[in-house]
Formats: C-alpha cells, sequence, structure tokens
C-alpha cells in the first residue's frame, strides 16, 4: 500500500498518459497487466496505483520505488503490455520526492 510521507525517502513516480477516451479502459487493463506480472516483482518496487480520468482523456499512475536507480533498471527490462501502452497513449513520466504532506 501507498505510504506519502517526507520521512520514508522513497521515490515517487507519477506518469501521466494522454489516451482517446475509446482506449482509456484498454490502456488501464494494459497497463495493470504491465505492473502485476513484471513491475511489481521488480528489485525495489513498493506500491503503484492506476487512477482513472473521469474525462476520459488521462490515466495516471502513481508508484513508490526504493531508488530511482531501481525504478530505471526495471524500465530496461522489455515489457510486451508496456509497450503496448506507449503505443496508443502519450507518456508524461515524472520523478518526485514527498516534500510535505498536510
Amino acid at each position: 500500500m501507498p505510504t506519502i510521507s517526507k520521512n520514508n525517502k522513497l521515490i515517487t513516480i507519477i506518469n501521466i498518459f494522454i489516451v482517446e477516451p475509446t482506449n482509456q479502459q484498454q490502456l488501464l487493463d494494459l497497463l495493470a497487466r504491465a505492473t502485476e506480472t513484471s513491475a511489481r516483482h521488480a528489485k525495489g518496487f513498493v506500491s503503484a496505483s492506476l487512477h482513472r480520468g473521469l474525462d476520459g482523456t488521462k490515466v495516471t499512475m502513481y508508484a513508490q520505488w526504493q531508488s530511482a536507480d531501481d525504478y530505471q533498471a526495471m524500465r530496461k527490462i522489455p515489457t510486451p503490455y508496456l509497450e503496448e501502452s506507449l503505443s496508443m497513449a502519450r507518456f508524461e513520466p515524472g520523478m518526485y520526492e514527498v516534500y510535505e504532506t498536510f
């Protein structure tokens, strides 16, 4: 489960996918499969949450990793579901650390 705290020193990955509304569900399914079959088993994986945009044009994945190196190593592993996901959506990646919680 995700734990959002400035004291946990995890790397937060927030990936935003821009997608046609007709492809949103397929993208969600592909990202769920990619996470279930590959990412969640990689070294350093902590948690991931998929979010569906209510207007149908966005899917956001919030993931936590032990380190940026662990995340980058996972990205180098070929994952068919992820490759297919990237073919149907524009991908805006971001790497963050928690600054503060309220």
